[in-house]
């Protein structure tokens, strides 16, 4: 029987072409030496085209004749590892910590908007939307937005339908929650319809402007930025700032940081986490929209 070794799969001609097509449409900054990482994600995708392997698709992606295709390779190559309250401690500091104090401040317009940037399969958002049931009864009659947003639309329509195997719900979710905001169905574990009442999912590349969201309380963009080049996490960092309300609040995943990158954002008194404020020079807008 022959085998082929890792990294036969894709030439280094393809690897640079995918690689550089990544960068130019996602901020994907794949680096040297994940031609298994190629193999693993896209030799599946081209035999479900009919292709013969990554050369095919290779071609198909030079030819520019079907543009769905570029798609399936973004979403391929895009990671949508999540869990519910992932890392745990940036939701008890979200909790202790930050939300009381935004919460007063906006007692008098009753309303809260948060940013989940990059929310995968949406337990992220589930997440947040159950710490606020859970802890705020204050806020049953306030206009709470979340804005969920995604690269992958297959992510997407996985977190709007809120469906979790067992292994999914047994990762971060305590059972109490499991209970009492979920009910069992045939692929697992459903959302209550209450539950995903204020969260709104939309497609969203973090490349392209999204001026167009407004403007937050709160963002959550935490395990996207590790996978850019500096200069991609500036801009976005930066863009971000922009959107951040004057007591704003920003999160990050536990490998990421905004030092030495952009200079709109402070440490988070009080907190562990990477949880940043605007900085006093870069206090934003702070009538929210």
């Amino acid at each position: 029987m022959f085998f082929i070794e890792s990294g036969d799969l894709v030439s280094p001609e393809d690897y640079n072409y995918i690689t550089n097509f990544l960068m130019e449409t996602t901020g994907l900054s794949l680096g040297e030496n994940k031609e298994y990482l190629l193999e693993a994600r896209l030799v599946p995708l081209a035999q479900v085209h009919g292709m013969n392997g990554i050369q095919d698709l290779v071609l198909s992606l030079k030819s520019k004749m079907d543009r769905s295709l570029e798609r399936e390779i973004m979403e391929a190559m895009t990671t949508n590892e999540s869990s519910f309250f992932r890392d745990r401690r940036p939701f008890d500091e979200l909790k202790a910590n930050i939300l009381p104090e935004i919460i007063n401040e906006r007692k008098m317009t009753r309303k809260l908007r948060i940013w989940c940037s990059a929310c995968s399969h949406g337990q992220e958002p589930y997440s947040i939307m159950m710490l606020l049931r859970e802890n705020y009864p204050e806020l049953n009659d306030w206009n709470i937005q979340i804005i969920s947003t995604d690269l992958c639309k297959k992510a997407l329509e996985r977190a709007r339908e809120g469906v979790y195997s067992q292994f999914e719900v047994q990762r971060g979710l305590p059972v109490h929650l499991l209970m009492k905001y979920f009910e069992q169905c045939e692929q697992g574990w459903k959302i209550k319809p209450d539950l995903g009442a204020g969260i709104q999912w939309k497609h969203l590349n973090l490349l392209e402007d999204f001026r167009h969201l407004g403007m937050f309380d709160i963002v959550f963009c935490r395990n996207v930025l590790i996978y850019f080049k500096p200069e991609l996490k500036k801009d976005i960092l930066n863009r971000i700032s922009s959107q951040l309300n004057s007591s704003g609040t920003l999160l990050l995943g536990a490998a990421e940081t905004v030092l030495g990158i952009s200079d709109k954002y402070a440490k988070q008194a009080g907190c562990q986490s990477a949880i940043y404020q605007l900085a006093s020079n870069s206090v934003a807008d702070p009538i929210a929209r």
